[in-house]
């Protein structure tokens, strides 16, 4: 009996450091991007915009490859109407507003 008492509590105390583990593995995975350049809900800097989504590596962003709040305001940034914007169009851009989210 006192065996089995003893497994038990080997067996217990190695889940519990299995599950300490994996939430501090999973913590410090979620808090950067797939890249590991950022952290926490800090704004991609315009050479992170740009390395994500210059598809053709011509230093401008057509309205083919962007996507999402840059897509919906491209006429507004697009200060000089060439159809395409530059880093410094980005960097003048005005910076979206975020959204509180409810909390639960």
């Amino acid at each position: 009996m006192i065996k089995y008492n003893t497994m038990k509590t080997k067996g217990l105390k190695l889940a519990i450091v299995g599950v300490v583990i994996s939430l501090f593995t999973s913590c410090k995975m979620n808090a950067q991007n797939a890249n590991g350049e950022r952290k926490g809900k800090e704004r991609p800097t315009v050479d992170e915009i740009f390395k994500q989504l210059d598809k053709d590596e011509d230093g401008k962003l057509s309205k083919k490859e962007i996507k999402g709040p840059l897509k919906n305001d491209f006429d507004k940034i697009d200060t000089n109407d060439d159809g395409f914007l530059s880093k410094e169009e980005l960097e003048k851009a005005p910076k979206p507003e975020r959204r509180e989210r409810p909390r639960n």
